[in-house]
């Protein structure tokens, strides 16, 4: 809103020095300052306010160290979701569909963990929202942005092309398995941001960096020049989806003010669920789609550690009589809780390896 004001004045009055308004890197900026601004003053009041009535009681499941934290009021996700669409509002062109679209995700699977949550929390319903309702909403979002980047003319240079990363001349079609596959990445990335939101900063500070990374892919595929000598496609307006993505990385980052170790709050299901939409949408307009097992590796070694222990435990079952485990516990992080490693250097430590994938990725620019 605030952009359309100021491009108004700039385009009426010509005040000098208005038109920064048109420039990416200055809106991006604004948007960052604002969500970042926007947490950390709101959120003392918003942390109180959550203490009084949603406090989540620990599982019994989780390892000794994390049953002995004092119960923490959840669903700070209502934070970071509030700070991302103000910024968003004020600083993106959000009638673009690149924008909404992202803030669609975020709000629609934001919905989604609230509900769970507060089934949780308030209505004491062990387990919150059944995973069938969950992957309900998350199957009929996939859906929708599957359905629209289809049909839509602004989404038709590439449709249902992406490239591979690590080759320069690489190209899939997904066909019709194109919107089957919007539907898996952003059930599979949204569930897998949820799976490591288990220790204090540790999903929010890794989104943070998969998102930093997202946002400098989206300015570059947003420029000609630039996209053309990097070999990776062209996205007319995807240049946009930038600003959203500071917003998000600093919403994350004012949040890892209260949620850090040891942590006055905890995103819940309302925060988990809305960021890891948000990265699935945003390596799907962008085309980068592939990259996301090395540039969201960390979500990825989460997800796997919890589907190899199933596995394994199901096969041993079925061929031993007793189940056996490849983790003390999964996900990962609870690993190596019960190995006894404190949790700020469980944290620290998948931050340093999120940063080596972050690297990584930028790498594969340079490989094409």
């Amino acid at each position: 809103m605030l952009y359309y004001l100021l491009h108004y004045i700039d385009r009426m009055f010509r005040p000098p020095g208005l038109h920064v308004i048109e420039y990416l890197t200055f809106r991006a900026s604004a948007a960052a300052i604002t969500s970042l601004l926007i947490t950390l003053f709101a959120g003392p009041a918003f942390i109180r306010y959550l203490k009084a009535r949603f406090i989540e009681p620990v599982k019994e499941e989780a390892p000794p160290e994390h049953r002995q934290k004092k119960a923490l009021p959840t669903m700070g996700g209502l934070l970071i979701i509030f700070s991302i669409e103000i910024s968003v509002l004020l600083w993106s062109k959000f009638i673009d569909a690149h924008v909404w679209l992202i803030m669609l995700a975020v709000l629609w699977m934001g919905v989604i963990g609230f509900i769970d949550d507060y089934r949780k929390v308030v209505l004491k319903i062990k387990g919150g929202l059944s995973a069938r309702y969950k992957l309900i909403g998350q199957v009929t979002l996939g859906m929708v942005i599957g359905i629209y980047t289809w049909r839509d003319p602004a989404f038709s240079v590439l449709l249902s092309t992406t490239t591979v990363p690590f080759f320069k001349n690489l190209t899939i079609d997904y066909g019709i398995f194109y919107i089957p596959i919007v539907i898996f990445i952003i059930t599979a990335v949204s569930n897998a941001v949820n799976l490591t939101d288990g220790l204090d900063g540790l999903a929010s500070g890794s989104s943070a960096l998969v998102v930093m990374a997202l946002g400098g892919f989206s300015y570059l595929a947003g420029n000609a020049v630039y996209a053309t000598y990097l070999n990776i496609p062209f996205i007319p307006g995807g240049g946009e989806i930038m600003v959203v993505c500071m917003a998000i990385v600093m919403a994350c980052v004012g949040f890892l003010w209260f949620n850090s170790h040891p942590a006055e709050i905890i995103m819940g299901d309302t925060g988990s669920l809305a960021l890891g939409s948000a990265i699935a949408v945003i390596a799907l307009l962008i085309k980068q789609e592939l990259l996301l097992p090395v540039l969201a590796g960390i979500f990825f070694l989460e997800t796997l550690s919890v589907s190899l222990q199933v596995l394994y435990f199901k096969y041993t079952k079925m061929r031993f009589g007793e189940g056996r485990r490849i983790f003390l516990m999964a996900p990962l992080h609870h690993h190596f809780q019960l190995k006894g490693w404190p949790e700020q250097k469980i944290v620290l430590r998948f931050w340093i390896i999120t940063i080596i994938f972050f690297l990584t990725s930028l790498m594969t620019l340079k490989l094409r």
